[in-house]
């Protein structure tokens, strides 16, 4: 499986959000009023205040953090090298990691775990949001779907079913990929990005996010996994 992909022209990627203000009380009331509609089905019998802490989930509401990416390195004794790109500077953040694709290939192959879902649009609506222009790597606006170099580890494993989400925590378990436990995980990023102001913290998290999605395509491939050793954290 997936055989036709050169490892040396693929990007694993994940990105962190957490919602734009630290509370329910920041946001200006406007954008209240927005919230208050666009959540009403989700939050069901949850008020549109206590509901806020799930903001990072939406785009419009949310923003990014983190983006952690890996690329891999050597032939037969595969390595990966991993990077982040995080800070309190949405724009800041964006821009280098744009800097950073422009310097890749056209054909460079993004993948993430739930990637097409939520890593990807996110990255392309925060990126327009602040007013920057999308890489070419991230543009699919007229492109066939065959043209876009984009992989997601949760739609391969769907093999055309249509069935809900599959956690990459689930994934790595039953492929015997062993990940760290970890001190936090997805719904606790906000709190820690916005109480306890742990920016490295949560680039941690992210980076073994990319190390486990890297690890899983490659038991997609059927190969052996990369060694603890032959990964390396890059400033």
């Amino acid at each position: 499986m997936l055989e036709q992909y050169d490892l040396n022209n693929l990007m694993v990627l994940d990105i962190e959000t957490v919602p734009q203000y630290s509370t329910h009380a920041e946001v200006p009331e406007n954008l209240k009023l927005l919230w208050d509609k666009k959540t009403l089905y989700n939050r069901k019998e949850e008020t549109a205040e206590d509901f806020y802490r799930s903001a990072g989930i939406w785009a419009e509401f949310g923003k990014i953090i983190c983006i952690s990416v890996g690329i891999f390195t050597g032939g037969a004794n595969m390595g990966m090298r991993i990077k982040s790109f995080a800070g309190h500077d949405e724009r800041e953040i964006l821009s280098s990691f744009i800097k950073m694709l422009k310097a890749q290939p056209n054909t460079l192959v993004l993948c993430a775990h739930n990637g097409k879902e939520f890593d990807f649009p996110y990255l392309c609506r925060r990126m327009l949001i602040n007013g920057l222009a999308l890489p070419s790597q991230l543009e699919i606006a007229g492109k066939k779907p065959w043209e876009i170099n984009h992989l997601d580890t949760m739609e391969l494993w769907k093999f055309g079913d249509y069935k809900s989400f599959t956690s990459l925590n689930l994934l790595t378990t039953i492929f015997n990929i062993p990940t760290p436990k970890d001190d936090i995980d997805g719904s606790m990023v906000g709190d820690v990005y916005w109480k306890d102001n742990q920016l490295e913290r949560i680039s941690t998290y992210c980076q073994k996010d990319v190390i486990a999605t890297a690890q899983l395509l490659r038991r997609y491939r059927g190969e052996e996994l990369i060694a603890d050793e032959n990964i390396t954290i890059v400033s």
